[in-house]
């Protein structure tokens, strides 16, 4: 926590992301969304103060690949990008624009941005240079071989990684009681945020259909009110239905503050945490590469013993080269493992933090918002009956 700390106290710099603009290019089954990305920063590594790019989603998922072939071997917790939707992408592509469509499209820039936020988050990953080419360079080579790094394909990369390495911890005999601790903790939080996540995609979903309902029930009684020959109920009709609009309207703010503040953040982490997993794992792999070592340099020795026991002189520098090898390869695998060892404990405390510092800005932002709601909600229905009322004295 001390070296967090002291990483966190240096020096300061701006440096704000943002992908906007989302734009279809093409027609067809070739057509494909671009954005523009926005960087506005302080940091001395970069040439500009301001300066914007436009990529395709395929480039994110190639910026994914890239620093993931680095990074990860070394623990890092690596951000995952956002899962493809065949679905959602099919629609826009065949230019059926309607509700559904848009809200594909702004869900995916928003979560292209955070995602971009949360690799420039990160310290070593923001010295890439990868990551600066994709910011400040005007053209990116075309990502390829992109299909296994989003969505169901990075789940089972993930998955059959896991598996690999549960066959290896069987046999982990663990030192630090904190990494067998932290791990158990990562794994529970994962499935409780998968709990909690499928709660709220359920309640936007019944927000939505609440609302639709509300929008059949405003439209029927404003026919209604229209044709009814009664002047006092006619008027009274009419104002149900305008209640009712409004309470349509807040139906809708509360389930697009449902997803994009609650649900979307929930799949985010639960795909985090999958990456923070990952960063155990690495260690896992790292520590099972300096057994088999380990082992293999035991086997060596134990063939010198045999060679000197048979009074076998010419094979014995052999021998001795062979072990002077994997001694050396012990040695650097000891050094990898304790390298390693370090980056995921200062990972995952940097993830802890950052993960309660952003739940409870969500939190207070959501309590904010549910609070704005209710009171606008209570006071337009009261000033709206309380107008019924003196319509139907007068």
């Amino acid at each position: 926590m001390e070296e967090l700390e002291e990483e966190e106290s240096g020096d300061q710099f701006e440096l704000n992301i943002a992908v906007t603009n989302p734009e279809k290019i093409g027609d067809g089954m070739n057509a494909y969304m671009s954005y523009k990305v926005s960087t506005q920063t302080t940091l001395p590594m970069f040439l500009n103060k301001t300066f914007s790019v436009r990529r395709r989603f395929s480039d994110f998922l190639g910026l994914y690949e890239k620093i993931s072939a680095k990074h990860s071997l070394l623990g890092c917790i690596i951000p995952p990008p956002p899962q493809k939707s065949v679905v959602g992408m099919t629609k826009v592509k065949v230019g059926k624009e309607d509700s559904s469509s848009a809200e594909f499209v702004e869900k995916r820039r928003a979560a292209l941005e955070r995602y971009l936020q949360r690799v420039v988050a990160h310290p070593s990953l923001l010295q890439d240079p990868d990551v600066r080419e994709f910011l400040e360079r005007d053209e990116l080579p075309r990502a390829v071989n992109t299909q296994a790094l989003s969505g169901p394909g990075l789940l089972k990369m993930i998955n059959r990684a896991s598996d690999a390495v549960n066959k290896m911890t069987i046999k982990m005999n663990e030192s630090d009681n904190w990494f067998e601790s932290k791990l158990q903790e990562v794994e529970n939080e994962e499935q409780l945020l998968r709990r909690l996540h499928a709660a709220v995609d359920s309640l936007v979903n019944h927000r939505k259909e609440l609302c639709l309902n509300t929008a059949v029930l405003r439209k029927s009684v404003a026919m209604l009110g229209s044709v009814e020959e009664n002047s006092a109920l006619s008027r009274a009709l009419s104002q149900l239905a305008e209640v009712e609009d409004k309470m349509e309207q807040l139906h809708q703010q509360q389930a697009f503050s449902d997803f994009f503040i609650l649900a979307e953040l929930l799949a985010d982490y639960v795909r985090l945490l999958g990456a923070v997993r990952c960063c155990f794992e690495q260690r896992m792999k790292v520590w099972q590469r300096l057994q088999e070592a380990q082992s293999t340099l035991q086997k060596k020795r134990e063939a010198e013993a045999k060679l000197l026991w048979a009074n076998k002189p010419e094979k014995l520098q052999q021998a001795k080269d062979d072990i002077n090898e994997w001694e050396s390869k012990v040695s650097q695998y000891e050094r990898d493992f304790e390298r390693v060892t370090c980056t995921v404990r200062k990972e995952v405390l940097r993830f802890e933090v950052r993960f309660v510092d952003v739940v409870y800005r969500c939190i207070l932002v959501e309590m904010q918002h549910r609070t704005s709601l209710i009171f606008l909600k209570k006071s337009e229905i009261f000033l709206t009956l309380h107008r019924q009322q003196c319509n139907c004295h007068i």
